[in-house]
């Protein structure tokens, strides 16, 4: 056996209540689930904050789940406009007041790992570059302090698009230990110029969270295992060489729609991909 702990986003939940959801990814035997605060689930915004966190914590417990906390709510900071403000708007505030917030509820659940990204870079803005290493400085400061480990995450067509930027930017706030990397395993079928497993190999010592989907070339698009042009055999094996004992977790964050049997398809499909 592999060894991999395999969880399940609840970006793919879209549709169940944050408790139910949590029950079915565990009774398909998930190892952990992705927890993404939005709207929906968990509102960081939300009256009572402390209270649900707790309960989700405890429900967690119970179901012997393990747990990252992912940030990529859509129109959970402006209902306009999708993914803002980002670090790179002229006013960031919400940004990092979510991203602290998550920071908050990752030590109380005791998370493996935090996840965010940069974000689209608005038109017309000088030093996005600058901006955005301004804005992550301040949230690894404040990780630091709350003793939780960021995963920042390379996304096709934002500021921070493949590993070359994530070392950039790691470069650039000083290699702050509690900074690592978030590897969404599809990104690097979409862009990426190495095979599938050498970048799982190049990005083995940074690693703090993973994701993994079917992709394309050149399309950003999250697929259901075989839909794409994944060979996950090598790369799950790849993942295992590197020592990672961190969630793999399934991101498929317009399937709620069928979200029951695609967890279970997807489950299935990792267990006899790891052998």
């Amino acid at each position: 056996m592999s060894g991999l702990r395999f969880g399940y986003g609840t970006n793919g939940f879209g549709n169940h209540r944050l408790p139910e959801a949590l029950r079915v990814i565990a009774d398909l035997g998930y190892d952990g689930v992705a927890l993404t605060l939005d709207v929906g689930h968990l509102d960081p915004f939300a009256p009572g904050l402390a209270r649900h966190t707790g309960e989700v914590a405890a429900l967690l417990d119970r179901l012997g789940l393990g747990v990252v906390i992912e940030t990529g709510a859509r129109y959970l900071l402006d209902p306009w406009h999708k993914h803002s403000p980002t670090f790179m708007h002229d006013d960031p505030a919400r940004r990092l007041d979510y991203l602290r917030r998550a920071v908050d509820v990752g030590a109380e659940l005791g998370a493996e790992a935090v996840s965010f990204w940069a974000g689209v870079a608005p038109p017309d803005v000088p030093d996005p570059w600058q901006r955005l290493v301004r804005g992550c400085a301040g949230i690894v400061e404040y990780a630091a302090a709350r003793g939780v480990t960021l995963g920042f995450e390379p996304e096709p067509g934002m500021l921070v698009e493949d590993l070359a930027g994530w070392h950039r930017l790691h470069a650039d706030l000083g290699g702050p230990a509690g900074f690592g990397l978030t590897l969404d395993i599809g990104h690097c079928r979409c862009l990426e110029p190495l095979p599938v497993p050498d970048c799982v190999t190049a990005a083995g010592p940074h690693l703090v969270n993973v994701q993994i989907d079917d992709m394309r070339r050149g399309v950003h698009e999250h697929l259901e295992f075989g839909d794409g042009e994944i060979d996950f055999p090598p790369v799950l094996a790849a993942l295992t060489a590197t020592g990672y004992r961190g969630l793999v977790a399934v991101e498929l964050p317009r399937h709620s729609h069928a979200a029951p049997a695609i967890a279970a398809r997807s489950i299935d499909f990792l267990r006899k991909a790891a052998g």
